[in-house]
């Protein structure tokens, strides 16, 4: 009788195992959701511009406004991200931003961006009329013409005016003018050497990258 009892015992303890068993799920896999090419392109920006490399991020945000693919809204809220950072201290296109909020508020009236735009536009026309009399006074030194026509986005006339004038930039224009394309670390490049501090504490010496070819 106690053989019986135990195997009765054991009996039922293994079909209450297999009776609470989750049978397997028939359901369908959770959707992975895929960011669009609009999110990845503000995500990379934003990335771009935390690290430190704001051309990088002004370029990559010019890609983005050129898909076709975006909403009106879409298309202003780049736009409107390209105006900030073209007016930022190391964006170096005050026209641009100028231009950038302006093609917000005459082509996306409607839109969160337009009213910001609206907001932001009459600071950005005043740097860069700052700018355009720094170039206009007589007494404006050579570095300050130079620091201003970078702010204007007249890159080339102020790498002009730096070679004729063995001009120093200070580290940070330097920098700029190394992840925009200006400045290279390659080998075979003649001329003055630049040293610049990358973001990551680097140091590289630089040289013009059209000089040595």
């Amino acid at each position: 009788m106690i053989r019986l009892s135990l195997a009765a015992a054991a009996s039922a303890l293994v079909f209450a195992a297999c009776a609470t068993q989750a049978p397997p799920s028939d359901g369908p896999a959770p959707a992975v959701v895929v960011p669009s090419q609009y999110e990845l392109g503000l995500s990379t920006a934003t990335e771009l511009q935390t690290a430190g490399n704001v051309p990088a991020a002004i370029q990559r945000l010019m890609q983005l406004a050129g898909d076709p693919e975006l909403t009106s809204e879409q298309k202003a809220d780049v736009l409107y991200e390209l105006g900030v950072l073209s007016m930022s201290p190391t964006g170096y296109d005050l026209p641009g931003a100028v231009g950038y909020f302006d093609e917000v508020i005459a082509n996306h009236p409607n839109t969160d961006a337009a009213r910001r735009a609206k907001a932001k536009l009459p600071e950005a026309r005043a740097q860069l009329e700052a700018m355009n009399a720094v170039l206009a006074s007589a007494d404006a030194t050579h570095t300050e013409r130079f620091n201003a026509l970078m702010k204007l986005g007249r890159h080339l006339d102020a790498i002009d005016l730096m070679t004729q004038y063995d001009i120093q930039p200070d580290n940070e224009v330097k920098l700029a003018m190394y992840q925009i394309g200006y400045l290279c670390d390659e080998t075979g490049l003649t001329g003055q050497t630049y040293t610049v501090a990358d973001r990551d504490g680097t140091s590289r010496r630089l040289r013009f990258c059209d000089y040595g070819k």
